[in-house]
């Protein structure tokens, strides 16, 4: 049997998962010494074009870039097989959540550049995530994992008679799109919450007959204490369901149809993007986004990459400090080369560049207070390579961009889906931004009562 045209492959020790494994999700050498091991999906050279296709479902859009397509043509599922497929769980999601997964709008908003004084040719552009499924985009994540799980069924590699409960750490829009996912699949969840988790999610959750165990600090103990009983969780024999690439690297994939939409959108856009500034928690988004636009570089379906910028709160900026870290190991102006080699030498030092964060936080952007940035070295690679900056939002810039884009665009955006905002002000303010850039910032949560 022929091999697909994609790999999965750690970026921290280089091992490649069987093409047959159903769960290639985690290295089976990750916690075995101080590597950071990631699983990342790679493109083969067969791929050579980026999808024009006209569907409104992201998935079927760009199937012809995901692992769990190139699994099914290998095992002789057909595409039109395939995309029934995909579509019946798309029905199913429109089912439980009332609509499924849709393309969803990039656009400049003029009321929104003119009150920052950008040009007629420069400005902000909206990618609006607020109407996607359960509210924010971590949907997608999820369900590139679900699609997988059920090609994998379809070519009888898992048997759908004896399929594991699924579990995920989350105090919001994860663990709301994490449930009704997997309602849509028919299959069991557990979400691991902290004790301030907002009551209206708890109860949502549990309406999606979600499993909720709450889950309080302990003194002493450094880490999310969701993301460690979701660790117990995983080695009892769950599957993450989570959008820590870390822990399911596949989930990045499924994040990668944001980025891919930006692609498309950007061809209608003479002389493209010049900075994209995405706020970071666990840093699937920023991950997911950066390799999407890179792969569509690869692909020339993007004549270059902009500057990526990440936001994070003055509360927990754990990405900020391992950035730092790794800044220092590489001279005044670096070169491609030499920023890889820093980024793979800090990989192999995780603990010396990414520790989790000493205090405990809080901030107005719930959504990004995670104690580690787990999808860090993409991310850190990803701004050294295309010369964009970690930032740091204080709670009254973090106020005042959510205020800013509920004025101007009229989303009904919450002020973690906006923190990509607080970077354009922190920027345009200090001259780095100017008057015709073009600029894109993701809303990527709707604001819930």
């Amino acid at each position: 049997m022929a091999s697909p045209v994609s790999i999965i492959r750690c970026s921290g020790c280089g091992h490649l998962a069987d093409p047959d494994d159903p769960y290639p999700f985690r290295c089976p050498r990750a916690g075995t010494d101080d590597t950071d091991h990631v699983l990342t999906r790679v493109l083969g050279p067969e791929v050579t074009d980026f999808p024009r296709g006209g569907q409104d479902n992201p998935f079927l859009r760009y199937r012809a870039l995901t692992h769990s397509y190139h699994v099914a043509m290998v095992h002789g599922i057909a595409d039109a097989e395939y995309t029934g497929l995909v579509a019946s769980l798309d029905g199913s999601v429109a089912a439980v959540e009332g609509h499924g997964f849709r393309v969803t709008p990039f656009l400049r908003s003029a009321e929104l550049s003119d009150s920052l004084a950008f040009s007629g040719s420069g400005g902000v552009w909206v990618k609006n995530e607020t109407g996607n499924v359960s509210g924010s985009h971590k949907g997608r994540h999820l369900m590139g994992v679900l699609i997988h799980l059920a090609v994998m069924e379809e070519a009888r590699l898992l048997d759908p008679r004896n399929r594991p409960d699924l579990a995920i750490a989350s105090c919001g829009n994860a663990a709301l799109a994490a449930a009704v996912v997997a309602r849509a699949g028919g299959r069991r969840l557990t979400v691991f919450v902290p004790p301030d988790a907002h009551p209206g999610i708890v109860h949502r959750l549990r309406d999606l007959h979600a499993k909720v165990v709450v889950c309080p600090r302990e003194r002493g103990v450094l880490g999310d204490p969701a993301y460690l009983r979701l660790r117990d969780e995983l080695r009892g024999g769950a599957l993450p369901f989570t959008t820590q690439g870390n822990e399911n690297g596949l989930a990045i994939e499924g994040g990668e149809t944001l980025g891919y939409e930006l692609v498309t959108d950007l061809a209608d856009l003479p002389g493209g993007l010049d900075h994209l500034i995405v706020q970071v928690g666990g840093g699937a988004l920023a991950s997911s986004c950066i390799q999407a636009l890179r792969e569509a570089v690869d692909l020339g379906a993007l004549r270059r990459l902009p500057s990526v910028h990440t936001v994070q709160t003055g509360a927990a900026h754990p990405l900020e400090r391992a950035y730092r870290r790794v800044r220092a190991l590489l001279p005044d102006r670096p070169g491609p080369d030499a920023v890889r080699q820093a980024t793979a030498t800090a990989a192999a030092h995780r603990s010396a560049y990414m520790q989790a964060w000493e205090e405990p936080a809080s901030s107005v952007a719930t959504g990004i207070l995670d104690d580690e940035t787990y999808d860090w070295r993409a991310v850190v690679e990803g701004m050294l390579l295309t010369g964009g900056r970690p930032l740091v939002a204080t709670e009254d810039l973090l106020l005042e961009a959510n205020r800013l884009a509920v004025t101007t665009t009229g989303i009904q955006v919450d002020p973690t889906g906006s923190a990509g905002l607080a970077g354009v002000l922190e920027l345009r303010r200090s001259g780095a931004i100017g008057d015709q850039d073009r600029v894109a910032v993701l809303f990527t949560g709707v604001r819930r009562s």
